[in-house]
């Protein structure tokens, strides 16, 4: 198993301290991660390293991209990326985890308990099933990772936010230009390269709901 100092070396890339109590916390995630794998389709990430890098890396490295703060929605959280592991960087975010299968949601709780994560909250609806329910928003953050149909999250998300709201997508280079020619009321900030990929970025939009379609 790795210790603190071997994950702070392999986050050295993405630029951001954790705490000695974070870093624990992350380990805690780890193994938890690794060991709920092989009994159910979590990751396809075998290596503690890689997931480190991978999964907490870039979930950390939107932190460099918006202030984490007030309510985050993560839209098909599956094993908690981004939405539970930014949670390590912004203890005081509000989270709201959108899984609909149901062994994920036993694994997002169990790591919620296990650790110590506080205002934490795993639903089982389906976005559009989530949008129709409406008492739960405005977010101030939507997160969305590894997910597809963007032409149908993206405006579903924007139904879910305040005016003002950040929709974050961690995308592949090719998804960028489709979301940006499909119109809609984001304004969208230049895509950020995720390090140590080539092709991985993180594109973040602003709701702006005075922009008619």
């Amino acid at each position: 198993m790795l210790d603190r100092q071997t994950v702070r070396g392999l986050l050295s890339p993405f630029n951001l301290t954790l705490s000695d109590a974070a870093l624990d916390t992350l380990l805690v995630y780890l193994d938890l991660l690794l060991r709920w794998n092989r009994k159910i389709n979590l990751t396809s990430i075998r290596t503690p390293e890689e997931c480190v890098t991978r999964h907490f890396g870039e979930s950390f490295w939107l932190s460099h991209a918006v202030p984490l703060e007030g309510r985050l929605l993560d839209i098909g959280s599956g094993a908690g990326f981004p939405g539970l592991a930014i949670k390590l960087l912004a203890p005081e975010l509000d989270v709201t985890l959108l899984e609909p299968v149901g062994k994920k949601r036993a694994f997002l709780k169990e790591v919620a308990r296990s650790c110590g994560i506080s205002r934490v909250r795993v639903v089982g609806s389906r976005l559009e099933e989530f949008l129709r329910q409406q008492g739960s928003g405005p977010f101030d953050l939507v997160t969305a990772r590894a997910v597809g149909g963007m032409g149908s999250l993206i405006p579903a998300a924007a139904g879910l936010m305040r005016p003002g709201g950040r929709l974050c997508l961690w995308v592949g280079n090719q998804q960028v230009g489709e979301i940006l020619e499909m119109g809609s009321n984001f304004e969208w900030m230049e895509p950020m390269p995720i390090p140590l990929s080539h092709e991985r970025l993180i594109l973040v939009g602003q709701w702006r709901s005075e922009i008619s379609l």
